[in-house]
């Protein structure tokens, strides 16, 4: 019985570290900041304005001054904008 829970408890440490892995490679993918393609409350972090500093505190979906972390190369596929883009976006509408 002993060796039972030995040999299970093994088999699943073994699982486990291999999905830890994988996840783990998955987070490493390459990413990049995509201005217009968050839906409202799930931006990453501060937004062009300076109106809030915070990630999930965006209140319009695809704000063009509110980003997103996306695999890199995927931005435009998106609709998305650069942050360069954004910002030339965001001087037009404020004068």
């Amino acid at each position: 019985m002993k060796h039972n829970l030995v040999l299970s408890a093994a088999l699943a440490a073994a699982v486990s570290m291999g999905v830890a892995g994988d996840v783990e490679a998955a987070g490493k993918a390459k990413k990049e900041k995509c201005y217009g393609v968050s839906p409202a409350g799930q931006n990453d972090c501060a937004n062009l304005a300076g109106t809030h500093s915070c990630a999930g505190q965006s209140t319009v979906d695809n704000d063009k001054g509110e980003w997103r972390l996306v695999n890199k190369g995927t931005c435009k596929t998106l609709g998305g904008l650069t942050r360069k883009e954004a910002k030339e976006w965001y001087k037009t509408q404020k004068g």
